[in-house]
């Protein structure tokens, strides 16, 4: 099943798509109410489905598949960690906690941005784009969820385009903080939900998932990779979000950028230069993933943000009651 929401004149339309149909879930069923049955429960509303009210998939604007209730990202391709450091930190390494235990950050669920949407970014000489798989939550969710139980949590996947300002997370990182404002002006998700059981066959024996991933600027093949490099399971990455917190239906977990050119930075890094150019105006990146569909986009203007003032010098005189 493919979930999706949709823009039809002046309504959104959320439901199934079905062949090169959006069919609308029935009593004006909305997608955070189908992630929140699960997906058993999103098998029992595909049963009642009035084929008759599909529109043809041409004749809409699909938008983000869902509205998200939070946002993890991961970094979970040892690749791309290795090359992505050397552009943002100046240091190409993986360090030793990397292997640990799989890290995250948490982003921006506001600035979602649908397929073929724009991305509007900051002011920055190194736009860079990610490319990435997330798992979204149905059902009740959990705690402290085991693996084989965050995999019961896992409704179905995305793509995942996690946009970046390199320029701006070099610079606040070295904070030992972050990333912030060089990524969270825009996250892209799409085109659709596939939901986990369609995506069974790909899995492998170790419990990954074994799709090709792939990413184009202007048409030309940059990075290329399998999903399955991932150095852990989704189900893995679910059960640590939870660790002593919590996952809710609507959540959604970034895989984190696959490797072997699934953005500019691991490049960048890997080979001393900015090549390829960073990202212009205009240019437009198309991700293709197996299994799922493609989520595309272009560049549209930078964005001139309120001036930032400087800190207060500590040595400045203050007066101490």
């Amino acid at each position: 099943m493919k979930i999706a929401r949709w823009q039809d004149g002046a309504e959104v339309g959320e439901g199934f798509i079905i062949g090169d149909t959006a069919v609308p879930f029935p009593n004006g069923l909305r997608v955070a109410e189908v992630l929140a049955r699960g997906l058993a429960g999103a098998r029992e509303v595909y049963g009642r489905l009035n084929h008759d009210a599909g529109r043809p998939l041409g004749a809409v604007r699909l938008l983000a598949p869902l509205v998200p209730a939070a946002i993890r990202d991961f970094v979970a391709f040892e690749e791309h960690v290795e090359g992505v450091s050397a552009s943002v930190d100046g240091k190409s390494e993986v360090v030793p906690e990397w292997y640990e235990a799989p890290t995250f950050y948490f982003t921006n669920p506001h600035t979602v941005l649908g397929p073929g949407e724009p991305v509007l970014p900051p002011v920055t000489q190194r736009l860079d784009f990610e490319l990435e798989i997330a798992a979204v939550i149905g059902g009740p969710g959990g705690s402290n969820l085991s693996a084989p139980e965050a995999a019961g949590a896992i409704f179905g996947y995305t793509i995942m385009n996690d946009w970046s300002a390199r320029d701006i997370q070099s610079r606040e990182m070295k904070v030992r903080l972050g990333p912030a404002k060089g990524k969270d002006f825009g996250t892209s998700l799409g085109p659709w939900i596939v939901t986990a059981d369609e995506l069974e066959p790909f899995t492998d024996d170790d419990g990954f998932l074994a799709l090709r991933a792939e990413v184009f600027v202007n048409g030309e093949l940059v990075g290329e990779d399998l999903v399955s490099n991932m150095g852990w399971t989704f189900p893995e990455l679910v059960s640590y979000a939870s660790r002593n917190s919590k996952v809710v239906f609507g959540d959604v977990l970034g895989s984190g950028t696959v490797g072997n050119g699934g953005c500019l930075g691991e490049l960048w890094g890997r080979r001393g230069a900015l090549d390829p150019a960073p990202l212009a105006q205009g240019d437009a990146v198309r991700m293709v993933v197996e299994g799922i569909g493609e989520l595309t986009a272009t560049v549209g203007a930078a964005v001139v943000g309120p001036d930032v003032r400087r800190a207060r010098s500590r040595n400045r005189a203050r007066i101490r009651v």
